[in-house]
């Protein structure tokens, strides 16, 4: 076996196999095998653009950005894909001492005086986005929380900051603003300092989004008063920057009637209505919602829940489509997950302990053809799966948070991403007789069976085949697969084969470190081995094959929970 470490992009470097101690990796077995599988990608038949809607990213604890694995986290999601990648935080305008706490942030960017005059301080929210400009990734700006200051009196909603594991979102940072003109030029002289510091084309390419879930306990407000605070941010936000892209509304899983009905009448508003600030017509150029899976522990088996996620993704389109003036406007899914709360770690959700495993990225790698696969049916323009996932600073390794990153180690989910950064170009038709169809997925997962499908792309002289076994539960066979690739080019007489996979023995530092014993405290050398096996892996080398009748074949094992990327060039 050899295997490569995906260094950014598209470059990739071969390495002599790692040890553990005085011995060699083992080869873990994988479950019993399942019936054949054969895969059918036709070149010759597009479906449509391939978009990097995979490049996005938020989190929780925006402070985290400048701490020492934050940065190192940024530059390598910065290397995993050729084209930009963006990052949503919360906290930017929360108040406070600057120092992180999960599920909290601040920058203290505001406050008053004794005559209610505002006072800036940039400091911590320029170390914040200065961070972002030194690893070369774009910030999605989200506009929140409310400044202490700024923050409404409310009877039951004093308390500024709650800490977790208490519900973070009920204290008084989520509170209308007590001015709603303050609030607006609040957003005005955040956006002129960011295109003071940053310049003016840097700052016309980021995206400014108006809070972050205001239809549950995030706004302590009404619908309308989330109107006329979207109102004012934008028009403060367009003030100091006319061609700024603003939008939101952020909301909540629109399977459920209240967040879809809030979705729907923001863009009634924003349709037909007039600003509060300008009394003229409301700007939106892109729209943003959430869509979430929901796990739960069942017979002692962690449950998936991919069908919750596709519903959110599935009525949101169609609420989007239904407003003609929208329909063609960018979707930024702005968190997309299996699940909602990624500070929970399996401490404390025993449920969430599938985050450090091979079952997230396959999950994620069925839901992300899925996402394409609903935009094409509703025909809107998705740009975004924002993976709310980054990393949890100063915590045990392996914790199960909803992270990519542990303590500098790469998880495989992480891994996934790099796979989708390697595939470009146009979508192309693929067949697999063990997928299960979009709308039974849509209506009730990958339970029954396993979900072994896949997406393909074709670029000028290449094509990627993403190929994944996947199944709800994590009971599932390996899967041996024939990949049968036709329509290609004429010029095309012999290709070069690449296989990259995630699976239990490959692109995967869990496993290893699970067979060092687990240590909370790893040696220099185990954290080199550790290393040494984070990134993506080859699976066997490189192999040359003829194309005869314009067809290749690929046989492709798929074991349990598994995602390959097959590559073939010519």
């Amino acid at each position: 076996m050899t295997f490569a470490r995906c260094a950014c992009g598209f470059a990739f470097g071969l390495l002599s196999l790692p040890v553990i101690g005085q011995g060699t990796v083992p080869e873990l077995p994988s479950h019993a095998t399942g019936a054949p599988v054969h895969i059918v990608v036709d070149l010759a038949k597009p479906v449509g653009p391939y978009k990097p809607i995979y490049s996005w990213f938020g989190y929780d604890e925006g402070n985290y950005t400048t701490m020492r694995d934050g940065r190192k986290l940024l530059a390598e999601l910065h290397d995993l894909s050729p084209v930009p990648v963006y990052i949503r935080a919360h906290h930017l305008l929360t108040s406070g001492d600057g120092v992180a706490e999960l599920k909290w942030s601040s920058t203290n960017v505001y406050r008053e005086d004794a005559s209610g005059k505002p006072i800036y301080d940039f400091a911590i929210l320029d170390g914040i986005f200065d961070e972002f400009k030194a690893a070369g990734v774009r910030p999605m700006v989200e506009l929140g929380f409310m400044p202490k200051d700024l923050a409404a009196s409310l009877p039951d909603r004093k308390e500024y900051q709650v800490h977790f594991p208490k519900s973070t979102i009920s204290g008084a940072s989520n509170n209308p603003p007590k001015d709603y003109v303050k609030w607006g030029e609040l957003a005005r002289v955040v956006t002129a300092h960011l295109v003071e510091r940053y310049g003016q084309q840097a700052v016309l390419q980021w995206y400014f989004e108006v809070w972050n879930e205001p239809d549950i306990d995030y706004w302590h407000g009404s619908a309308e008063d989330y109107w006329k605070l979207y109102d004012y941010a934008v028009a403060g936000v367009r003030a100091a920057l006319p061609g700024a892209r603003v939008g939101g509304p952020a909301t909540t899983s629109p399977r459920n009637d209240k967040a879809n009905g809030y979705l729907q009448g923001f863009l009634t508003h924003v349709a037909a209505g007039k600003s509060a600030a300008t009394g003229g017509a409301i700007p939106l150029d892109f729209i943003s919602f959430h869509v979430k899976g929901s796990p739960q522990i069942l017979n002692g088996q962690v449950q998936m829940g991919l069908d919750k996620e596709l519903k959110d993704a599935d009525r949101g389109f169609a609420t989007i489509a239904s407003f003609a003036k929208f329909r063609e406007l960018p979707i930024i899914l702005s968190e997309a997950d299996p699940e909602g709360c990624a500070a929970c770690s399996s401490k404390m959700n025993p449920a969430n302990d599938y985050r450090n495993g091979t079952l997230y990225p396959a999950y994620t790698a069925a839901a992300y053809k899925a996402l394409f696969e609903l935009q094409d049916k509703y025909q809107v323009n998705l740009i975004s799966m924002l993976s709310w996932s980054f990393e949890f600073e100063n915590r045990d390794y392996f914790e199960g948070f909803r992270s990519v990153s542990t303590n500098g180690i790469d998880e495989p989910v992480l891994n996934l991403f790099r796979m989708l950064g390697m595939m470009q170009g146009t979508r192309v038709d693929t067949r697999s007789d063990a997928a299960i169809p979009l709308n039974a997925l849509v209506a009730s997962g990958a339970h029954a069976a396993a979900d072994i499908d896949t997406m393909a792309t074709k670029g000028a002289n290449e094509t990627e085949i993403l190929l994944w076994n996947y199944r709800d539960s994590e009971e599932t066979a390996a899967a041996p697969t024939t990949l049968t690739i036709t329509g290609m080019p004429s010029v095309a007489k012999r290709v070069l084969v690449k296989q990259y996979r995630i699976d239990t023995n490959h692109s995967n530092a869990y496993t290893v470190w699970k067979a060092m014993g687990s240590p909370q405290h790893p040696t220099a050398e185990q954290y080199s081995q550790l290393l040494s096996r984070e990134g993506l892996e080859l699976v066997g080398s490189p192999a040359w094959r003829d194309v005869k009748d314009g067809q290749v074949e690929v046989k492709a094992e798929l074991p349990s929970e598994s995602v390959s990327l097959v590559q073939v060039s010519w």
